[in-house]
């Protein structure tokens, strides 16, 4: 793979986009920021990415995320961001965006 900076770049993308889904931090009471920081590391430490032989795997959990195209084809290019369609396969109807043009298009922490 050699877009290593840009899938680290992704995965940061993601979790800021996680960040902004509740409240403003400075609506929160001290416990729900507690609650909301301990939330972020758990979110955080669990997203990761796998290498296969076609796509790059996102995963958050014990859930795809999304899948990253690796090499260009006949109907995606390298880089470009797919909806998860099972644990083993992209949805290939269209991209979502595409991680070496930093182009995240729609996509955020629950989803492509």
């Amino acid at each position: 793979m050699n877009f290593q900076n840009e899938m680290n770049s992704y995965l940061r993308y993601l979790l800021e986009n996680y960040k902004t889904w509740s409240r403003p931090e400075d609506a929160l009471d001290e416990v729900s920021r507690q609650v909301r920081q301990k939330m972020t590391e758990d979110f955080a430490n669990k997203l990761r990415y796998k290498e296969g032989s076609k796509y790059i795997k996102v995963i958050q959990g014990s859930s795809v995320h999304s899948f990253i195209v690796k090499e260009d084809g006949p109907k995606f290019k390298k880089g470009d961001i797919l909806k998860a369609a099972s644990w083993n396969a992209p949805a290939t109807n269209f991209a979502r965006g595409n991680v070496l043009c930093f182009n995240y298009g729609n996509v955020s922490w629950a989803g492509a």
